[in-house]
């Protein structure tokens, strides 16, 4: 659940849609950034292979994955390295670890914190903790890191995906039995207990995503599985939280069904308020790959956005759906076309889902296991901790981990050149030059300058992955004679980026 999001969201986040393409997005001038956090990377401790999961409590993240050490902010692999098995805990303030440190013997694959932030759960493929039996899920106390000693569920195989209510912890993955009943890859046991609770229903294939409704009335489950209690739910069901039963989800017909070329999986899914936002990924080229909005209530389908490149985690933070991905083409939402690059990182209006003001990027380690960038996120409202598997954000170095914040400020616009001028008429003199752009703002103003004086301003919306366009100012206040100095500045809200000057002689 880690849903400390509705009562911390700063007004940044709940102003205005900033979208694409429907003319000017409304942004925060007094933040520097158009979105909830700023494309700014803020020092964190860095991993030596992926983070799988992430999860908050109160000030502490967890991160959960297939690291087995981790190091300082900027330093290179093998570095200001300590030890941590699978599982680690930063401070969300400083990105700095904790003491947290158990020792586990497999990689972890989900993390969940309860809603009073006392307790979090871990699943995987572990069979210890610290050397004690703990069969692919174990239980910590937030406050002490203390592994809880009769909290003892055991899970046959991987748990991929965890949940937790006021009562209870809801988990799934590729198991077929828990405490030796089966539970084909869903069950749920008591929070504080531990034991098995009569909830079943009963998926035929993996589950990969879990989540609560915030109002704790029901369960999203996500995978490539087919059917729930033997009826047909593909990919994507809502389930009752006491009967396991699924209710009808409409908005799961928006996944395509599997064909000889085309198969579409349901990769992360996370609540806010009454919405269920859900990330899906597909095998085979032109695939389904994008993020669509469901009512949590009625499992109506509210919006889908289409961007091909599989998206593996997002993070809805007020107005805003964070998306990690490798989304190379978003031409079908109006945004960037194939052949501009992956964009590992981007967000999108949480009310109808297009393409927002966010442009920072990771890259994907060619090396890994799943060599797809991003994997997981986790928020407490104000920030958004990243994990995956890339080696490099915003171009430096930084493995596995990674987190934005609202810190104001705000990536700064890119510097123009000097303009190009020319007097062809009398006492006018033409000045032209290239727009610029932001990564985490999508309009700027444009500020021309002849010495101290502005001549001109004027608000463009400019996108980073666009060819540059020319933008001419006549200034009709020169006299003939006079050698005159231009030159441009760039503002996006808080940060000015200015230019070099260029003369000419006025006709």
């Amino acid at each position: 659940m880690k849903k400390l999001v509705l009562a911390v969201v700063t007004a940044v986040a709940v102003l205005g849609a900033a979208l694409i393409p429907s003319g000017a997005p409304v942004e925060a001038a007094t933040a520097g950034f158009g979105s909830a956090v700023s494309a700014i990377k803020q020092p964190s401790w860095q991993t030596n292979s992926s983070v799988n999961a992430l999860a908050v409590a109160g000030n502490v993240v967890f991160a959960g994955g297939l690291f087995t050490r981790i190091r300082q902010p900027g330093k290179p692999a093998g570095q200001g390295e300590i030890a941590r098995t699978y599982i680690a805990a930063f401070d969300r303030t400083t990105g700095a670890p904790t003491g947290f440190a158990p020792k586990l013997n497999g990689a972890v694959w989900a993390i969940a914190t309860s809603p009073d932030g006392k307790w979090v759960v871990i699943g995987g493929d572990f069979t210890t903790v610290n050397g004690i039996k703990r069969n692919h899920i174990a239980m910590f106390s937030v406050s002490t890191g203390r592994m809880v000693a009769a909290w003892d569920p055991s899970v046959a195989t991987r748990v991929k995906a965890i949940a937790i209510s006021n009562a209870a912890v809801f988990f799934g993955g590729s198991f077929g039995t828990v405490d030796g009943v089966v539970r084909n890859r869903l069950a749920a046991v008591r929070l504080l207990y531990g034991d098995l609770l009569p909830w079943n229903p009963n998926a035929d294939d993996d589950v990969y995503a879990i989540d609560m409704a915030d109002n704790l009335s029901r369960v999203f489950v996500g995978g490539p599985f087919t059917r729930i209690n033997n009826k047909d739910h593909y990919s994507l069901a809502m389930i009752n939280i006491s009967s396991g039963a699924a209710y009808s989800m409409p908005a799961a017909a928006a996944i395509p069904k599997p064909t000889l070329n085309c198969t579409t999986r349901v990769k992360d899914i996370d609540t806010l308020g009454n919405k269920v936002f859900v990330a899906n990924g597909g095998d085979g080229r032109g695939c389904y790959d994008g993020v669509l909005a469901a009512d949590a209530t009625t499992g109506q389908l509210l919006w889908q956005n289409k961007c091909l490149g599989a998206t593996e985690a997002i993070k809805a933070i007020g107005n805003w759906v964070y998306k990690g991905s490798h989304a190379h083409d978003c031409s079908s939402s109006g945004a960037f076309p194939e052949g501009t690059g992956t964009h590992y990182l981007l967000v999108e209006s949480g009310i109808d889902g297009k393409i927002g003001p966010w442009f920072p990027n990771t890259d994907a380690n060619p090396n890994s296991t799943t060599k797809v960038g991003p994997l997981a996120f986790a928020s407490g409202g104000n920030d958004l901790w990243v994990g995956g598997d890339f080696l490099n954000v915003n171009g430096k170095v930084q493995q596995g981990l990674t987190r934005f914040t609202n810190a104001a400020g705000g990536a700064a616009p890119s510097t123009p050149k000097a303009p190009a001028l020319s007097s062809t008429v009398a006492n006018q003199v033409s000045v032209s030059f290239k727009d610029g752009y932001d990564l985490d703002n999508l309009t700027l103003t444009y500020n021309v300058f002849r010495g101290a004086t502005n001549i001109s301003s004027q608000k463009r919306t400019t996108y980073f992955w666009e060819p540059r366009k020319t933008i001419t100012v006549v200034d009709k206040g020169v006299k003939s004679g006079q050698t005159v100095s231009y030159h441009i500045e760039i503002h996006d809200g808080r940060n000015i980026r200015k230019g070099p000057a260029f003369s000419v002689k006025v006709r």
